[in-house]
């Protein structure tokens, strides 16, 4: 083992005078002076080594070979290169199509740049992520495969488990980005190019409700007869406490309005309000011309647009849905899905890459074609089923974690049946 670790040594050093001899002499001064006033801090690395030798443990050169490395940077280079090129397209697409309506509504460059194609590329590169990753998997694969090089690597004694490997460390990598844009990064980005959609693009967006009623706290309900998201005010409002099933107290107002600015989550200021306090047979009545209150409800509440739920961060989704559950309201369902299938999505990755890899790790005649034919397939089939799905959720009563996790059930069975027939 110290014969190996001196001739280890030799070649760093041969190889650090390899490289002085292509640089200037200022530099071999420059470093020789540096190598002479840092003993201390030599002397203090090989303690820190001794000490903290444990740490090793931790390295990835301990359980990532080269064979590791090598797939691992093919893998994701094809992956990215996969991104590039089809975003890539689909913005020259995008812009040919828009570019009347960018003109007509006269919209500034920097907002088409930053507020649209800066939110579209996450967005879009993100949603068909398993895409991408079955085209990497495949077309990486196939060349291997072509090339006979998977063929020399079981034929050296390394098992198709153990080619698996440097694949699911890469899908690790690519599961643990995509959550996070998805739960994090996506959603505010969402926002701001729906904004700019609805502005320089002429797209509908919902900005009023009728007849709004939800429970607001334990035995409280509001209503709204008419409410206007853009002015963040209602008309036509009430709200009814009971106890034990009674009225107890009931308060009408002309217009209700949102306060933007407040410090307070749920701060509203009623105009032209009376409340009827019930207690037995008695009745008190209070009135004013204008009231600041608290009433547990958001705009968010009361008006619902489509696609609203990919404007919020998974804890703010999470949060939502528990507090529609606690108020009783049934429109909660498309927010589950969209919790439930972020998480799903993240591990869509590593089963089409088991199937993309079996698939792909035989040499056939026909080439990587034949393959990126079937894997397009199956990854427009993964995507359609997760629509399908979500539709039978929100529609027919479908349970919203079942729904988002549908398709990659019936894919792990595929990515199983693929494994099995693959070469060993």
């Amino acid at each position: 083992m110290a014969d190996y670790r001196q001739l280890r040594q030799h070649h760093l050093r041969y190889r650090i005078a390899r490289w002085l001899s292509r640089h200037p002499v200022w530099l071999h001064v420059l470093l020789a002076w540096l190598y002479r006033h840092t003993g201390w801090l030599r002397k203090g690395a090989r303690w820190a080594a001794r000490r903290l030798g444990w740490l090793r443990i931790l390295a990835p050169s301990r359980y990532l070979k080269r064979l590791d490395r090598y797939i691992i940077v093919k893998f994701i280079g094809t992956y990215v290169f996969a991104i590039v090129l089809i975003i890539s397209l689909a913005i020259v697409f995008d812009v040919n199509e828009n570019l009347n309506k960018f003109a007509e509504y006269h919209a500034p460059l920097r907002a088409i740049v930053f507020d649209y194609y800066a939110n579209f590329v996450p967005y879009f590169s993100n949603l068909f992520s398993p895409l991408f990753v079955f085209i990497a998997v495949i077309f990486f694969t196939s060349k291997l495969a072509g090339n006979s090089e998977i063929v020399a690597m079981l034929a050296a004694g390394v098992s198709f488990k153990r080619l698996l490997r440097p694949y699911m460390f890469s899908c690790v990598l690519i599961a643990m980005l995509s959550y996070y844009l998805s739960a994090y990064v996506i959603p505010h980005g969402t926002v701001i190019r729906q904004n700019f959609e609805v502005k320089y693009k002429n797209k509908t967006n919902i900005t009023s409700a009728e007849n709004v009623q939800l429970q607001v706290g334990k035995g409280i309900i509001a209503y709204i007869q008419h409410y206007d998201n853009n002015m963040k005010k209602g008309y036509g409002f009430s709200l009814d406490k009971f106890e034990n099933k009674k009225l107890v107290s009931h308060m009408t107002a002309m217009e209700i309005q949102y306060d933007t600015i407040s410090d307070t989550k749920y701060h509203w200021t009623v105009r032209n309000w009376k409340i009827r306090r019930l207690k037995g047979l008695r009745e008190h009545i209070e009135s004013g011309v204008k009231r600041d209150t608290l009433i547990q409800m958001e705009p968010t509440d009361l008006v619902y647009s489509r696609g609203q739920q990919e404007t919020f961060t998974s804890p703010e989704l999470k949060d939502y849905i528990s507090k529609q559950i606690n108020r009783g309201s049934s429109n909660v369902v498309q927010y589950q899905v969209e919790y439930h299938k972020r998480i799903a999505s993240s591990f869509a990755s590593f089963i089409l890459t088991i199937i993309g890899f079996s698939l792909s790790s035989r040499k056939r005649k026909g080439g990587m074609g034949l393959y990126l034919g079937i894997g397009l397939a199956l990854s427009f089939t993964y995507i359609m089923l997760q629509t399908v799905s979500s539709t039978f959720a929100i529609n027919a009563g479908f349970p919203p974690m079942l729904a988002a996790w549908v398709p990659n059930i019936l894919f792990a069975l595929v990515a199983y049946y693929c494994y099995r027939q693959a070469p060993n």
